[in-house]
């Protein structure tokens, strides 16, 4: 897929460039985002020019990952990251972490109203997956805000530095959005 920039109100969302890894570097030294995000630790400079040089451009051109750099503006900070990863036909994983100085002003929940609206209009998503450790309680709370429902405890579902762990899951379908779906959806009946 060619790269894509989306745009909100606040936010712009688009692929990380060269210029970005000053700022990943800087934002990864936060021990919240290492402990809940699959980053390397130490993180390094290294770690992050690969990052916006190599994994993000290869993401995008080979449809396995589409990660975006979120930005206060055009030319703001970088307040977060998302990534939106194939899991299945029709089911994607969404992922985020924030920048500290900028939690808590719903820039992420933001960012992943957009990102869920361009995976299920775009991409063809008919389901949207949040998945975090029962710990991750500020992922959780944007999930929730962005319109996750919480479906409950995968045991096992991620591995984080070489360990399997619980995780929490929750799921984005494109009714939640008031869209179409691509694909028809036939719920279960409730007992």
């Amino acid at each position: 897929m060619e790269p894509t920039t989306l745009t909100t109100e606040r936010l712009v969302l688009r692929p990380f460039a060269a210029e970005d890894a000053p700022e990943v570097h800087a934002a990864c030294q936060d021990p919240e985002i290492q402990r809940w995000n699959e980053v390397p630790s130490p993180y390094g400079h290294a770690h992050a020019d690969t990052w916006v040089n190599e994994t993000v451009p290869t993401g995008w051109r080979e449809d396995s990952a589409y990660s975006f750099a979120v930005r206060l503006g055009a030319g703001g900070p970088l307040v977060a990251a998302l990534g939106v990863h194939p899991r299945g036909e029709a089911v994607f994983e969404i992922g985020f972490w924030a920048v500290r100085e900028h939690r808590g002003r719903g820039y992420v929940t933001e960012a992943v109203g957009a990102a869920a609206r361009w995976a299920f209009t775009e991409l063809g998503a008919g389901r949207l997956e949040w998945r975090a450790e029962p710990g991750n309680a500020a992922s959780r709370a944007v999930a929730e805000k962005a319109g996750f429902r919480m479906e409950g405890v995968l045991r096992a579902g991620i591995s984080h530095r070489g360990t399997l762990r619980d995780c929490r899951v929750g799921a984005l379908l494109p009714s939640d959005l008031g869209l179409p779906s691509q694909l028809p959806y036939l719920p279960s009946p409730t007992p």
